[in-house]
């Protein structure tokens, strides 16, 4: 499907000053090139374009229209503001509908696999784009992959894909698209310090006398216990008095 949209055709050189107010108006600046002719620099509406791209997919033929004739082109390269996310710059490429032309098509998945949901497996999704070579009115939007029978342990691979006639694909056969795997679970380990640490402050505890008391550094000290014997002098003059 060939979607038609009016542009401007612009200065060879803008200044940044000139870009921003573009921007700012809701115009996206734009280069178009390939063929045999010159490139050509254009301004477009941000919104009809991002309508036309909703319409037609990443693949979208476009038809240019300007004042000095028509583009037949497909989208080559978006730049988008890395805070804001909206488009302020893009790059077209002329093409040929009766000319094979390299193409990138989003692979969505649908359904949920057995392995998922009979099994507790998790579905990887390996492959997100397939690479192919067709027709520009020939290439599909997106590739769908349906998972539903796809077992534990089991993967579908590029040769399965189910493909319109005339895409030729250009990536290998044996690629994995998506796999059913093992959910992985995590397993957290005490380390063997932390563990003896924790059983020496278990095997001493702190007695009732020392609990909470202090040097002059601020260090928890232990004292002797109450019932701990008298000193050497102490014994001697005990026993002087018995003798009496």
């Amino acid at each position: 499907m060939e979607i038609k949209l009016d542009v401007a055709v612009r200065a060879e050189k803008g200044t940044k000053k000139e870009l921003s107010t573009m921007r700012a108006g809701a115009q996206i600046p734009a280069v178009v090139y390939g063929g045999e002719r010159p490139s050509i620099k254009i301004a477009l509406s941000e919104k009809e374009f991002l309508g036309a791209r909703k319409k037609g997919g990443v693949n979208a033929i476009l038809c240019l229209r300007h004042p000095g004739g028509t583009e037949t082109v497909m989208i080559k390269e978006l730049q988008r503001h890395p805070v804001t996310d909206r488009l302020i710059h893009a790059d077209f490429q002329r093409i040929s509908l009766t000319r094979k032309i390299d193409a990138k098509v989003p692979i969505i998945v649908i359904g949920e696999a057995t392995g998922v949901k009979d099994f507790g497996g998790m579905l990887a999704h390996d492959l997100r784009e397939l690479r192919i070579k067709a027709l520009p009115t020939a290439i599909p939007q997106k590739i769908e992959v349906d998972v539903s029978s796809l077992g534990l342990h089991e993967a579908l691979r590029v040769k399965d894909l189910k493909l319109p006639a005339g895409v030729e694909v250009l990536d290998a056969g044996d690629h994995v698209v998506v796999h059913v795997t093992l959910a992985k679970v995590e397993v957290v380990e005490t380390p063997v310090a932390a563990v003896a640490a924790e059983g020496a402050e278990a095997a001493e505890p702190e007695s009732a006398n020392t609990k909470g008391k202090k040097d002059e550094e601020g260090k928890l000290v232990k004292e002797t216990a109450k019932a701990a014997a008298p000193a050497a002098g102490e014994k001697k003059e005990s026993a002087k008095k018995e003798g009496k």
